[in-house]
């Protein structure tokens, strides 16, 4: 390992640690059910896991399978570099995202909107893949509420940091940036100003019940 991917080890274990405390906790207290924290990958170029082949390419992603989250040593890089969303509270961001896919596995909802994707259209499914990634970023902005308020771990601009990298990662932002028009119909995970507003529902009511975008969206 590189001293700059030992530095990114140490600072993702961190991270990891956060949402542990953090969603352990709202998830007892807020649902009653038990919480088993999720393991994470971090791999370079390409790896193995529970759901199959991984590669840099694919970015970041959370496997329910074998219940781990996995990071290629490049995406840090390549959301500073490329996406203009450096910083680590947006580097932090996109780990408490995966980790929020975790919370809808251990919710039982991400094994029922597998499901509900596998038995629709593509434009619905589309759409049901949208509003799970929307729930997940709701609950990455509970991590970054609970963890300033348990842990003192925000520092001045660093929500802000959270909301750019969220703008950076839309599907409309992205396909811009890949000269393409943006059809909302083929959006997957939102549209930047989808991924802004549920970060920032989550960041201020640090209720899992207020991430509800299945409701929201009158599913």
């Amino acid at each position: 390992l590189t001293a700059e991917e030992q530095q990114m080890g140490e600072f993702v274990s961190v991270i990891l640690g956060e949402t542990e405390d953090v969603f352990g906790q709202a998830v007892r207290d807020q649902s009653g059910l038990a919480y088993s924290d999720p393991q994470m990958v971090l791999y370079s170029g390409v790896t193995q896991s529970g759901c199959g082949g991984a590669s840099a390419q694919m970015g970041p992603f959370y496997c329910p399978v074998d219940q781990k989250v996995y990071l290629d040593t490049d995406f840090f890089k390549t959301m500073r570099d490329r996406m203009g969303a450096g910083g680590d509270l947006a580097a932090a961001y996109v780990i408490a995202h995966e980790v929020g896919h975790h919370v809808q596995n251990q919710l039982g909802i991400l094994g029922q909107t597998m499901q509900a994707r596998q038995q629709s259209d593509q434009v619905t499914a589309n759409r049901i893949s949208v509003l799970t990634e929307l729930q997940a970023d709701c609950f990455a902005g509970i991590w970054a509420r609970q963890a300033n308020e348990q842990f003192g771990s925000l520092e001045p601009g660093d929500v802000e940091e959270a909301i750019g990298a969220a703008e950076a990662v839309g599907d409309d932002t992205l396909m811009a940036n890949a000269g393409r028009a943006g059809v909302p119909d083929a959006f997957t995970h939102g549209s930047s100003e989808q991924r802004m507003e549920w970060f920032q529902r989550g960041f201020k009511t640090g209720q899992l019940g207020q991430c509800d975008t299945f409701k929201a969206a009158g599913m």
